[in-house]
């Protein structure tokens, strides 16, 4: 079972994504929109899943350089742990940083700031590519001999503390904690694509990095989320290639091996003088709406239903995943991967998110019984796969007689 204190945290993320909600509706304050909610916690759990893979390499890496490279070892012992705690968050600081300067870093973590809401459920918008550009950035605490645990355990605490920071419910901390720490006051000028707060409060607990670095700014006008150029998808899959999709068509267009370069490292927006020069982020237009469209209401309890048995999947999967043999993993990742995909698709009115979804209803059982039990499955097993294939299906196929998805994206349900 793992021991990462993200996925241990999962169930209390959806605890107070809860709370919020209901304490938001009871203040009639509305920043949740099921769509994008959903997008943002898919995002989440592409991420997770593509991360069981990547972070083993990456963790045997920093057990490499740690053991080789390292003039002396820190022990795993109480005092490493404060130690550890600054020395990460500095590190936090610059690769964050670095993500919004450097074009090919922003395709990654770009992911993180295309919701056009803000609330909980942003903390698990997650990209699946940005620790392979990051992670770099933390082999100086290897080289320091921080003991590995010490270093796993310090990256779950900094990620976990800034769950709580993606909220419009806190105001404002007080002025000691403001001083001090990342709270949702400042994350929420990061998060806005207002000109004056781009590229601001890159802190991941300690905000004094950014005071001490010049790149703090304090919450004034209230802030407009997202990123320049809107996402204009519910695909988590699509969220995680549109930029560097951007880039290669920069990349192509430009002449020059040395301004294709510019594209990848220099600053989004960058362009050669002669096609225009940098490109600053434009004003948020007054008219301005947030991306949304409308679907028919037994769709979106279809797509609520078999979200949560997805996501009850991802949880197993996630607890077992060192003990599982690879053929359980690559099919099990497979399949929850284009299922939160084709979630996005249905939401779009993609005229082939159907098919998809049919492929994906046939595929689940499958799976199921393969994972449990491999050839030779249950009789309950058997049933319990079946009946789910029985039921979904019929109930998919009643709401798409009864309903034509629409094909052009209108007003918000």
């Amino acid at each position: 079972m793992s021991t990462n204190p993200i996925v241990i945290a999962i169930p209390v993320y959806f605890l107070l994504i809860g709370i919020e909600i209901i304490y938001q509706r009871v203040q009639a304050v509305k920043t949740y929109r099921l769509k994008d909610a959903m997008t943002n916690i898919n995002c989440g759990v592409v991420s997770q899943i593509t991360g069981g893979f990547v972070m083993l390499a990456l963790f045997t890496a920093y057990i490499y350089v740690q053991e080789n490279w390292a003039p002396f070892s820190i022990p795993n012992v109480w005092w490493a742990y404060p130690f550890a705690f600054i020395f990460f968050d500095l590190m936090y600081y610059w690769a964050h940083r670095l993500s919004h300067q450097i074009n090919l870093f922003w395709g990654a973590h770009s992911v993180h700031h295309q919701s056009e809401d803000y609330n909980l459920t942003v903390a698990l918008r997650q990209s699946s590519t940005q620790i392979l550009w990051t992670f770099m950035f933390y082999f100086p605490l290897a080289m320091a001999g921080f003991d590995p645990f010490v270093f796993i355990t310090m990256q779950g605490v900094n990620l976990v503390y800034q769950f709580w920071i993606h909220t419009e419910s806190i105001k404002k901390m007080p002025r000691w904690f403001e001083a001090i720490f990342n709270t949702p006051s400042h994350h929420r000028v990061h998060h806005a694509r207002n000109p004056k707060y781009i590229d601001k409060n890159h802190a991941g607990t300690l905000i004094i990095w950014d005071k001490l670095f010049g790149t703090f700014a304090k919450e004034e006008e209230a802030p407009t989320y997202g990123i320049t150029k809107p996402l204009e998808s519910w695909n988590p899959v699509w969220a995680n290639f549109a930029h560097y999709s951007e880039i290669y068509k920069d990349v192509k267009r430009v002449r020059g091996f040395k301004n294709k370069l510019g594209i990848i490292f220099n600053k989004p927006g960058w362009m050669p003088e002669e096609m225009g020069g940098y490109q600053a982020a434009p004003k948020v237009k007054p008219d301005y709406k947030k991306f949304d469209n409308r679907t028919p209401l037994r769709l979106n309890v279809y797509v609520i239903v078999q979200f949560l048995i997805v996501m009850a999947a991802t949880l197993l999967f996630l607890y077992y995943f060192k003990v599982m043999n690879n053929p359980e993993k690559i099919a099990s990742a497979t399949l929850i991967i284009i299922s939160v995909a084709t979630f996005g698709l249905l939401f779009e009115n993609r005229k082939w998110s159907p098919i998809l979804e049919y492929i994906r209803l046939t595929a689940m059982p499958l799976v199921f019984i393969y994972c449990l039990a491999g050839f030779n499955p249950s009789l309950i097993i058997l049933l319990g796969a079946l009946g789910y294939l029985a039921i979904s299906m019929g109930w998919f196929i009643s709401i798409r007689r009864q309903f034509r998805l629409a094909t052009t994206l209108t007003s918000s349900v």
